[in-house]
């Protein structure tokens, strides 16, 4: 069966409590066609005196950004064969505010938007929405959208990333967030970043990992503060 982008919100930055809205998470019924992650790095330049020239500085990573275009159908045409395909067609506007309530609205309890994790297929991204913009394409005879076209865009989710070039980035002291690539193993990048191997049970715990043998490249593991862990 085709899988469907999707889009779960969640109310922490360690992102292991669902948030409490309806629905949660959000799938869409029309895959995007196109995609686009972004990355970039600040350097301060080092101004010496007298010096002829200036050096860049390396100073900390600037995030990442996710641009993906969503369409929204309400005509009916696209089934959501994976839920419910004999449920009552959901009209545009229904869908728009479904995303904006899990993606857009400030969420009460924490006072600002939920963190959110986009999956589809290889494509596994934790952020926040910045930005988003309506394109309403296809009407009824009285006006009613029945087809939408959503430019969104997502930056990608750093706990503390001001604070972590006055820090050692190699630090147990931090909440390291790796996204796993291909030979990978989770007592290596324990080593890399705890400088200890043996690690690797609690990493696994604190990440769910009922297999840590056979990490999926892409998948995005949290590599918290622990206790004894080597500074």
């Amino acid at each position: 069966m085709l899988e469907k982008l999707k889009i779960t919100g969640f109310s922490d930055p360690l992102y292991n409590d669902l948030a409490l809205v309806e629905p949660n998470p959000v799938q869409m019924l029309i895959n995007p066609t196109r995609y686009t992650r972004g990355m970039g790095l600040v350097y301060s330049p080092d101004k010496t005196i007298g010096a002829t020239g200036t050096e860049s500085t390396y100073a900390r990573d600037a995030g990442e950004a996710l641009k993906l275009s969503l369409v929204i159908d309400g005509t009916g045409t696209v089934p959501d064969l994976q839920t419910n395909p004999n449920a009552p067609i959901k009209s545009v506007d229904k869908q728009l505010d479904e995303f904006r309530c899990l993606a857009f609205a400030v969420n009460g309890e924490i006072h600002t938007p939920n963190y959110l994790h986009l999956s589809w297929g290889t494509l596994l991204f934790r952020g926040r929405l910045k930005s988003l913009s309506i394109d309403y394409r296809l009407f009824t005879p009285e006006g009613m959208p029945l087809r939408a076209t959503v430019d969104t865009e997502f930056i990608g989710f750093h706990e503390n990333l001001d604070s972590r070039s006055k820090q050692k980035r190699s630090s147990p002291d931090l909440t390291h967030a790796v996204t796993v690539k291909a030979g990978d193993t989770l007592p290596l990048l324990c080593h890399r970043i705890y400088r200890d191997s043996r690690y690797y049970l609690a990493v696994a715990a604190h990440n769910g990992l009922d297999d840590f043998r056979a990490l999926e490249p892409g998948t995005l593991l949290l590599f918290p503060p622990l206790a004894g862990a080597a500074s």
